[in-house]
């Protein structure tokens, strides 16, 4: 039986690992975890901040997938999305899903974001 998800994998184009690494712990905030050995020598980077990892693969070919993405549970959005626009990333809000606020943002090669936090509820 699922018991909970242990990570998600984007892909990513050879090389482009340090754009990513700048994206995911500086406007992010995460912390790159080391790969296995085995792995690292594929190339790549992952990253963690509490329960949530996401590991970037590195696919020759690559192309940015424009609807399959995460979705990011977050609180504080309005602070996060602040966070993010800083770094000169996008921040494109939705209001299209009751009961939560989101917006998406993208990694600098294109892998789309989705980060919602719920709406509390009246009482």
């Amino acid at each position: 039986m699922l018991a909970a998800v242990d990570h998600v994998q984007l892909a990513a184009p050879p090389g482009s690992e340090d754009r990513l690494r700048a994206y995911y712990t500086d406007a992010l905030g995460m912390t790159e975890i080391p790969k296995p050995p085995a792995l690292a020598a594929r190339g790549g980077c992952w990253f963690r901040a509490g329960d949530v990892q996401l590991h970037l693969g590195i696919e020759p070919g690559f192309r940015a997938a424009r609807k399959a993405h995460p979705g990011l549970r977050v609180t504080g959005i309005d602070a996060y999305a602040a966070r993010i626009a800083a770094t000169g990333a996008p921040v494109t809000w939705d209001d299209d899903l009751p009961g939560h606020r989101r917006f998406c943002s993208e990694d600098p090669v294109g892998n789309r974001l989705e980060f919602l936090e719920p709406l509390p509820v009246p009482d």
